[in-house]
């Protein structure tokens, strides 16, 4: 019997007891349609264009294109002076803050409360991170951050504590969550002007010595503040946030086995299946892309897309969104083909693969996959993995010693993902999200080469059905020039953290 067969067999076992017992699986009715249907790879979508994918043949030209760095762009990193007013001689009071969200979301959190602290004089607290509902990881901002270098970085811009002394010891995330408090705001409204922290926190802090806002993402507006609190927080994002030495030194051999394969074969061993031949080897480091394949059950559901999965996926997604949104998912009022015109439709690991061969990318291009969980797992990455064979991550790139020291913590798997992004040649993402937001930025203000997917575009072309793969390729080449990280100057309302022009940057 094969694997494939016993897998079903079972499949169909659980799936009767369901039925003859359903009180018993009435705890997990949400997630199970969709377990089944994950347990069955989905046909591939756009059979025309892979088969031609996966037959393809590069030019010496295009690839070196591909791979050739971003020139300059006239523009240079300018946040080492913020010219602001210096540390006042005494603080108005301690401010803390709480940060939900994922890594990158807190990234950007991170930044706004050093802002925030700035305008109001206060000595900023070590953010608290919220342990995330998702992923329930509880690590802490000393667990991820190096907070030694930052603190030193910013020490001439605020005053930063690792901790409350003991007279505020009672200020902690516990005794705010059990009753309304004088010291807690939670009303700080999204993007929040700079005076209205100074109408509504700087009161508590005169009052108490202490204010902890929670929530606190997204709570400083990007216009309408002194160039001073823009320089600082592009100075936290990029120069005070590092990550602890044990992540980067974790990094650096990762990026070391995807630069040189032969290092990795003696690591892992004899039988490690992508090996590559020594006259490959002999041409020193290779290059390599980092996908971000932004593919999860929550982003699956939440956009309301079809993924080719057929009925049972359908099923199992819509009762997934109702259970977790309570039918406030917008995308639901559209079909499938309004929502891919409008580029609403994150790409499947098929369709993401199917774009780098369009691009040009070739099947020995090293590829790194910066993801968590893959919604339909191995089964769903497959046709990826088909047209990129020398794909790799964490688990293949490491050891079994190496990944224990990050195992079952998202927070610290993001940070390697994000770290080995920022040291990669290429970085695309599947679809728009923070990590998408956070890498463009960063890699914006480093001048590294950053594609961006023209979502609108890829949804008309995956929509039709009949077009061969010369007019796929020259309509993907065409609509992606101008999209490989040139600077794009931020405008009114976008990030920060997303267009660092001109606010973090020099125009030369």
């Amino acid at each position: 019997m094969t694997v494939s067969q016993r897998n079903h067999g079972g499949a169909l076992a659980v799936l009767i007891l369901a039925l003859l017992f359903p009180a018993l699986f009435a705890p997990f009715s949400y997630a199970s349609p969709s377990l089944f249907s994950e347990w069955n790879a989905p046909k591939p979508r756009h059979l025309r264009l892979l088969k031609s994918a996966l037959q393809r043949e590069n030019s010496n030209e295009q690839q070196s294109d591909l791979w050739t760095p971003l020139a300059n762009q006239g523009w240079t990193p300018c946040v080492d002076s913020t010219n602001g007013p210096p540390l006042p001689n005494e603080s108005q009071g301690y401010l803390q803050v709480f940060l939900d969200g994922g890594l990158n979301q807190q990234r950007m959190g991170i930044c706004d409360a050093v802002a925030v602290a700035k305008i109001l004089n206060a000595t900023l607290v070590i953010p608290h991170l919220e342990v995330n509902p998702v992923w329930k990881d509880s690590s802490s901002f000393m667990d991820i951050f190096d907070v030694d270098h930052f603190i030193d970085v910013l020490k001439d811009d605020i005053s930063i504590v690792k901790e409350l002394p003991d007279d505020f010891a009672w200020s902690t995330r516990e005794y705010y969550a059990i009753a309304i408090r004088a010291t807690r705001i939670k009303t700080a409204p999204v993007h929040a002007s700079a005076n209205w922290y100074l109408e509504n926190v700087l009161p508590v802090l005169e009052s108490y010595g202490i204010a902890a806002i929670a929530p606190f993402s997204h709570r400083l507006a990007f216009d309408h503040l002194p160039t001073y609190i823009q320089l600082l927080r592009c100075k936290v994002n990029f120069k005070a946030l590092t990550f602890v030495p044990d992540i980067r030194a974790l990094v650096d051999v990762l990026v070391s086995r995807l630069r040189n394969p032969a290092d990795q074969n003696e690591v892992l061993g004899a039988n490690y299946l992508r090996a590559v031949t020594d006259a490959k080897n002999k041409q020193g480091p290779r290059k390599f892309v980092v996908l971000h394949l932004r593919f999860d059950k929550d982003m699956a559901a939440h956009s309301a897309c079809d993924f080719g999965g057929g009925k049972a996926e359908k099923l199992a997604l819509a009762k997934y969104r109702q259970v977790i949104w309570q039918g406030r998912v917008l995308n639901s009022q559209f079909t499938d083909e309004e929502l891919r015109n409008q580029g609403r439709c994150p790409l499947t690991p098929e369709e993401i693969g199917l774009l780098l061969a369009a691009l040009g990318f070739d099947n020995n291009t090293r590829l790194y996959l910066a993801s968590h969980k893959v919604y339909g797992g191995e089964a769903r990455i497959s046709t990826l993995r088909n047209l990129f064979p020398l794909m790799e991550d964490k688990k293949s790139l490491a050891s079994s010693e190496e990944r224990a020291q990050i195992k079952g913590k998202a927070s610290l798997l993001a940070a390697v993902d994000y770290y080995v992004s920022m040291h990669s040649d290429i970085f695309i993402s599947a679809s728009p999200g923070n990590m998408h937001n956070a890498m463009v930025g960063h890699r914006t203000f480093e001048n590294l080469k950053t594609f961006r997917p023209n979502m609108a575009l890829l949804g008309q072309l995956f929509l039709n059905k009949s077009m061969s793969w010369s007019e796929f390729q020259q309509a993907v080449e065409e609509g992606h020039k101008n999209r490989e990280g040139q600077i794009r100057v931020r405008k009114p309302k976008q990030s920060i953290y997303t267009y660092p022009a001109p606010d973090c940057m020099c125009h030369a």
